[in-house]
């Protein structure tokens, strides 16, 4: 299908941005790298009266250090992400992710910030973020503001950010020397996931120190697991201790039932998939 007419505008700064977004209230819609969005336009399912697209936008674009942080523009490509050796060096959970999503063709086109704005609970990126404590620095009519991960992800496709706001860059402690990995079970056909565990383990003389764990698709939002996280910090790095760990995976999810799998089976699989996380990240 053809999408309907609209009117098109390309800022070059963030402030423009905003500015085009908020003279068209919630008549508008952004464009990071259209992965999402195009499709959505094609058959339909939406129709602004204004596309406002955030390509150029130098700003929004590129991984740097911030002293003890690591941040990423909104606007870097998935493919940039999982090539930066900041990325692979100071979060490399983000890095291994983000080689999950989608195809090649995708992960040039699509954005980090995209994704994590689009906020698709199968979407692979936003667990990682939310086990890694980032935090999403937001621009507005009325200036910046920072959001946790924690908050920012509020419903099915709904995020804290407002129709004249837009997602600027993404900052994430520096987890240097950590072991990680991303498992994630999905149809072969599709890169979607129907469960997925963000895992990331320091291990300190033997022992288990510190631990991160984010669940994909088992609510509406990433869900942190804080249970196999306690139960991890000061066991060793065993695949039973990490069989033991993942019992709570479960915990604080609200899994749902789709084409893809009913709720049991997605809890099956959240535990299954965590312990196997914990054990290739540390193996």
């Amino acid at each position: 299908m053809i999408p309907a007419e609209f009117e098109y505008v390309a800022p070059s700064t963030v402030e423009e941005a905003v500015q085009a977004l908020d003279r068209a209230g919630d008549d508008a819609k952004v464009l990071a790298g259209g992965q999402s969005l195009l499709p959505v336009l094609r058959m339909r399912m939406a129709d602004p009266g204004l596309v406002v697209d955030l390509g150029g936008i130098p700003e929004a674009r590129g991984v740097r250090e911030d002293g003890d942080t690591l941040v990423i523009g909104a606007m870097t490509s998935h493919h940039e992400v999982m090539r930066s050796e900041l990325v692979r060096g100071h979060a490399e959970l983000v890095a291994l992710a983000t080689r999950t999503v989608a195809d090649p063709q995708v992960r040039h086109r699509g954005t980090f910030g995209g994704s994590l704005a689009h906020a698709d609970p199968a979407g692979d990126l936003p667990a990682p973020v939310l086990a890694m404590d980032a935090e999403m620095v937001v621009a507005g009519p009325s200036g910046r503001r920072t959001v946790p991960a924690a908050e920012f992800f509020v419903d099915y496709f709904t995020t804290a950010l407002d129709s004249n706001e837009v997602l600027v860059e993404v900052r994430i402690p520096k987890y240097t020397g950590w072991r990680a990995h991303y498992e994630k079970f999905n149809r072969v056909a599709q890169a979607w996931s129907v469960v997925g565990v963000a895992a990331t383990v320091l291990v300190r003389d033997g022992a288990v120190a510190r631990a991160r764990v984010g669940l994909t698709n088992m609510g509406a939002t990433p869900v942190r697991a804080h249970g196999v996280e306690r139960a991890l910090v000061g066991s060793p790095p065993t695949e039973e201790a990490f069989r033991r760990a993942a019992v709570h995976a479960t915990e604080g999810t609200q899994a749902g039932s789709d084409a893809s799998a009913e709720a049991d089976y997605r809890e099956h699989l959240a535990e299954v998939l965590t312990g196997r996380a914990l054990a290739t990240a540390c193996g």
